[in-house]
């Protein structure tokens, strides 16, 4: 079973190979995946690798977490199931009564 790790504090230079060369280190990476800015084409200094077993995953976790790499500790964790993304594009109101801008009452 292949577990996801999200990996947090990435230095800039560290692209899709770097990242992968190091978790291939501790087990068998099925994807390796340096977030990227659309805009600028620069890394966001996070990413998620893909390890194909739960065990090697958990000890590259171990050893990675808060590891030095370029002279930034890593954070290391397992990932997040992604949440669906709903169609409004202003993120919802919390559920409250009346929508939620402000906190006065209108009369």
């Amino acid at each position: 079973m292949s577990m996801n790790l999200y990996v947090g504090n990435l230095s800039y230079s560290v692209g899709n190979s770097e990242l992968q060369a190091l978790f291939a280190e501790h087990g068998t990476v099925k994807s390796a995946n340096v977030i990227m800015d659309r805009e600028s084409g620069r890394s966001k200094g996070f990413g998620f690798v893909e390890m194909a077993d739960n065990d090697q995953a958990k000890a590259a976790m171990k050893a990675l977490d808060g590891k030095d790499v370029d002279g930034r500790n890593l954070t290391v964790n397992e990932a997040r199931p992604r949440e669906e993304r709903s169609g409004g594009g202003f993120g919802g109101g919390g559920g409250r009564p009346g929508g939620g801008f402000g906190g006065g009452r209108r009369y």
